[in-house]
């Protein structure tokens, strides 16, 4: 440490300005970041930080963690000071490389990145409903595994909001699920500070919050000081005590706290404080003028602490743990397997085989009795729909409704039977589909479970921003999205997918899988939940599609390579291939019969996920789209943007350029050229016939 007296005699005060000066001083030293909020929510979070978060800085994957999520992303540097306070592997020099290049301490909060960050957030509103997901993996955890003498499971979930995260609606799509589901050991601390980034929040932002959240079914506390340590604390133990409810905390802050200049100003949110309004702050809180990065001793053992508390607590429960694994072998082994991530041996042996079937049956039926195949395999299955269970077939039956224990309504209509309460692994998303994603997010990042969510193909863009988060933060999330083309017909173009595939496809590491039939949707689960690390979204029909019959077909196993052969040139034609995804490759097949009778030499290649494709070795990509063969013609019910990487210079794309239209599937179909007729002349014109 640098030979400077301590500026305060308050352990709690000198602390506080700690946090608040690392802040400034990173900030500054970057000339980029957000120093209101870290010096307005110092105080906050240094009391839960010190009193209340059950953590252990020397081992951030330690399962019975209290979660912390950083809701308020841009505040980053709060969460890097007391990662660094407390003991993390994120060393000092990291804190004066903020947002520098190759640094472990990015503008906002990066999962994977820094030990200690649980999930990654900036866009406002995702933290929220993430730490909404972790409070629902640890109560449905903890009602599966915990027995009486054995709380195993037993944390809490913890968040700092701001007011631009409140404005976001899918706060309130996730906080009216966690009233509802009533999540008690989720509590928010909000930020109040009233003002965003450009304004005052009096310009748009003066609902009565604490009834909206009342009115969600949360408890709703007010310190009125965000600098009284004590208020701070019988607040935070209050809403400890209430088991029933999620408890929002609003303390009342002062944006950029301690700034002569730009306090309570919007001038103080995104912007360093200038070097000139640092000084004049330092002494503004008595804090010295140099040198910079300066941390008292007496701080840092304050901080310091948590690695001495942290390990006794973490060793008390492995010790619990060992005890439990005697008591309950069985259990312990489950809750073993299900916090490593790994899957049980063999559980590929229950995926179902369908026997050939020209009338067939849509891919979302195929899809569900595979899930529930499966789920008698992964008791780690845990989610549900966007109040779409019937539609998108993603019930599991017999394993419960995730629910409140005092959930006991006369009209259970929807309910999927078996036992209801937090050990139920069904989960009622209800209309939510924003909200869905972001809680989805949390139950990955926590651990423990499979977490799946299901909805309509075109409602994929109302939860796209916590989809790509999941993608850029690499966790496993299980996508299901039916009704996937304009062949769901009569609904119209509002229901009808176009765009949404080429959307999905762009976003970086998210696997996108559109199987043809029921045993391709078989492969499709089994490929998203042996893929590690990154999100898979299933891509499932509506109408009813043919089961091939595979003797005569290439094997539904090559859907693990993302693209295959499924039926192969035969005769000395002009050689031609045809390619296509989900409910198009029937009818490939039968254009392919008749181009046949005319003397083409014609191959069908089957192109469910063009991610796991483009990721096999370039001798296996030739062998199924060799370049000797130029003439191909790709068919897919969606938008043809991207399809020119398989088609090539020389190739035609068949899809749809426009939206959809009010009519019986088949009609619109007809009308949008996906016929044999209209295949047959698209490629009898590519052939130069």
């Amino acid at each position: 440490m640098h030979p400077v007296t301590d500026p305060a005699t308050d352990l709690d005060q000198l602390c506080i300005n700690t946090l608040r000066f690392l802040a400034v001083d990173a900030i500054q030293n970057a000339n980029s970041g957000h120093p209101g909020m870290p010096m307005g929510a110092a105080a906050m979070a240094y009391q839960l930080w010190t009193r209340f978060l059950k953590h252990n800085p020397a081992d951030p994957a330690w399962f019975d963690r209290d979660r912390f999520v950083l809701s308020a992303g841009h505040g980053s540097m709060l969460l890097y000071a007391l990662l660094h306070l407390t003991g993390y592997d994120l060393p000092l020099e990291e804190i004066r490389r903020f947002r520098q290049w190759g640094s472990r301490t990015p503008g906002h909060p990066e999962r994977g990145l820094t030990p200690g960050v649980e999930v990654s957030t900036g866009p406002l509103g995702q933290g929220f409903g993430n730490a909404v997901g972790m409070a629902m993996a640890e109560a449905h955890l903890a009602a599966r595994f915990n027995r009486p003498g054995f709380r195993l499971i037993d944390h809490y979930s913890y968040l700092i909001a701001g007011d631009g995260d409140l404005m976001e609606g899918v706060v309130s799509e996730a906080a009216s699920l966690a009233g509802h589901l009533q999540l008690g050991k989720l509590i928010c601390l909000y930020d109040d500070n009233r003002i965003t980034l450009a304004a005052s929040t009096s310009l748009s932002f003066t609902e009565d919050r604490a009834a909206r959240f009342a009115a969600f079914g949360w408890q709703v506390l007010e310190v009125e000081d965000g600098n009284d340590l004590a208020a701070l604390a019988g607040a935070l133990e209050e809403a400890r005590a209430d088991t029933r409810r999620p408890s929002l905390i609003m303390v009342r802050t002062r944006i950029g706290f301690g700034s002569p200049g730009k306090q309570d100003s919007f001038e103080a949110h995104g912007s360093p404080l200038g070097a000139d309004e640092v000084l004049r702050s330092k002494e503004r809180l008595g804090w010295p003028a140099g040198p910079e990065f300066y941390i008292p001793q007496r701080a840092l053992e304050r901080f310091r602490q948590a690695l001495e508390q942290g390990g006794a607590a973490q060793r008390e429960w492995e010790a619990l743990r060992t005890r439990y694994a005697l008591e309950y072998p069985g259990p312990a082994a489950e809750l073993e397997l299900a916090v490593s991530g790994e899957l049980p041996a063999a559980w590929q042996e229950a995926l179902p085989q369908f026997p050939a079937d020209e009338k067939g049956m849509a891919t979302r039926a195929a899809s569900g009795k595979v899930l529930n195949a499966l789920a008698g395999r992964l008791p780690q299955f845990f989610g549900g729909s966007a109040d779409l269970n019937p539609s998108t077939v993603t019930a599991l039956t017999g394993r419960g409704d995730f629910q409140s224990e005092s959930w006991q309504p006369e009209d259970r209509q929807g309910a999927v039977g078996g036992e209801w309460g937090a050990g139920g692994a069904n989960v009622h998303f209800g209309v939510r589909e924003h909200g869905m994603a972001a809680i989805l997010n949390g139950m990955a990042a926590h651990g423990g479970t499979i977490p799946f969510g299901a909805t309509f193909l075109t409602f994929s863009d109302y939860l796209r921003p916590s989809l790509r988060l999941a993608a850029l933060s690499e966790l496993k999330v299980i996508h299901v999205f039916t009704h996937d083309s304009i062949a769901l017909g009569e609904d119209g173009p509002t229901h009808q997918p176009v765009e949404q595939l080429a959307s999905l496809r762009a976003i970086p590491r998210l696997i996108v899988l559109r199987p043809c039939d029921a045993n391709e949707s078989a492969f499709a689960w089994r490929a998203a939940l042996s893929i590690r690390n990154r999100p898979v979204a299933l891509v499932l029909s509506r109408q009813a599609v043919p089961t091939l019959d595979r003797e005569h077909y290439g094997a539904a196993q090559g859907l693990l390579r993302g693209g295959y052969v499924l039926a192969d040139f035969e005769g000395e034609g002009t050689r031609l291939i045809l390619i296509a995804t989900g409910s198009e490759v029937s009818l490939a097949l039968k254009a392919r019969l008749k181009l046949q009778e005319e003397g083409l030499a014609v191959r069908v290649v089957s192109l469910p996920s063009w991610e796991i494709f483009d990721e096999q070795p370039p001798e296996y990509r030739e062998s199924v789209l060799p370049r000797e063969v130029p003439l191909r013609l790709a068919v897919e019910a969606g938008s043809p943007q991207g399809w020119h990487r398989y088609v090539g210079d020389a190739g035609v794309v068949l899809g749809v350029e426009g939206y959809g239209a009010s009519a019986p599937g088949d009609r619109v179909l007809e009308e949008y050229g996906f016929s044999v007729a209209n295949l047959c002349r698209l490629a009898r014109q590519l052939a130069g016939r």
